[in-house]
């Protein structure tokens, strides 16, 4: 088991797995366990709920499903989840974890990309994917698709989870030492305070395209077909105008891009600050979580960008090219991992520009 502070790389999970910390039934499935985090997979049952919920100190999810549960669907042969409403899926995975481990929780890229808003829930939990140090006991998942009805199953992997011992977020002071080191954007003067400053890219990607807008009353996603979905019956694609600046409508879904290349190099892991209400009252990112070696040059990932899914809230907002749009915020591994987010796994967003979910085509 890990002895140093920070996230656990791919064999350090591996080992949790044997050593009883992590139950899964049944055993994990070929990709499951990426550089540094692990794949939760849904069980054979959903709860349609009233409303979303915590369960609070000493409640466990199971009392407050008792109370909140609609109905019952059955996901063993694949199930349709409604827009608009909630769900809780107990997963396949639950936790024994040491007395020093913690986790957290967040949307896979692509379900991210899907507009699917996906937490994890625990037993006593206080706070959406929030896993305490020591936990044990089972997870559940809180699926509320947002734009697109989805078909999902027994073993579909929306989420994903990381372990942690002690602290391991870098602060800026040894970020700025890192990018140094390992050019962590492609901008020529990292903006560092409180993490590393991403601006959204509206001047184009190809042909004038600067993004897509979720179309409205589209059809049915099956989260486990690859290349399965015509992109233009699900999406708008948003043209360059005469001005780089776009009006974000309250309460539309956007696919859009950053502006500079992210490097996270073999002894970091990243993540997007989610929502920032400084820089606007909007959402940048669903999922936000990225392995070791995504945008590294030696896994195939030189000029990766960070794909934004952006719902705005409230009122109308324009967003202007290069405008700061969140932070991203390294942590350290506590050891190299085995193997590299890249092409030599089968990553889908190696090198990545302005790209949809590996649904579309």
């Amino acid at each position: 088991m890990a002895e140093k502070s920070g996230v656990l790389p791919i064999q350090e999970i591996e080992a949790l797995i044997e050593n009883g910390f992590v139950s899964m039934s049944p055993g994990p499935v070929k990709g499951q366990i990426q550089p540094a985090s692990l794949d939760l997979r849904l069980g054979a049952k959903a709860y349609r709920i009233r409303a979303s919920f915590l369960p609070g100190p000493g409640v466990t999810v199971k009392h407050r499903l008792s109370d909140l549960k609609l109905h019952e669907i059955n996901l063993t042969d694949g199930a349709v989840l409604e827009t608009g409403c909630v769900y809780v899926v107990p997963l396949l995975e639950s936790l024994n974890l040491p007395p020093d481990h913690s986790a957290s929780a967040n949307p896979k890229s692509s379900t991210g990309r899907l507009d699917v808003f996906t937490r994890v829930i625990v037993d006593g939990a206080t706070g959406f994917d929030q896993i305490p140090t020591g936990y044990q006991g089972p997870l559940f998942a809180e699926i509320c698709p947002q734009t697109f009805p989805i078909i999902v199953r027994q073993g579909s992997r929306l989420s994903q989870i990381r372990f942690r011992v002690g602290e391991s977020e870098t602060n800026d002071a040894a970020l700025l030492e890192l990018h140094a080191r390992e050019q962590l954007v492609s901008s020529d003067e990292a903006d560092i305070a409180n993490g590393i400053a991403l601006s959204v890219d509206l001047k184009g990607h190809s042909e004038g395209l600067i993004g897509y807008r979720a179309k409205r009353h589209a059809g049915l996603v099956d989260v486990d077909a690859v290349k399965s979905c015509k992109a233009l019956d699900y999406w708008e694609p948003i043209q360059l105008g005469q001005a780089a600046r776009l009006v974000l409508d309250p309460d539309e879904f956007y696919i859009l891009a950053s502006k500079e290349a992210v490097h996270v190099p073999p002894t970091h892991a990243a993540e997007m600050v989610p929502f920032n209400p400084l820089v606007g009252e909007f959402r940048v990112h669903y999922a936000g979580f990225m392995d070791p070696g995504f945008g590294h040059a030696a896994a195939g990932g030189s000029g990766s960008r960070v794909v934004l899914e952006v719902r705005n809230h409230k009122v109308p907002f324009m967003l202007e090219d290069g405008q700061t749009i969140g932070h991203l915020v390294y942590e350290r591994l506590t050891e190299i991992p085995r193997q590299l987010y890249g092409s030599d796994i089968g990553s889908n967003y190696q090198g990545q520009n302005l790209k949809l979910s590996k649904h579309f085509y």
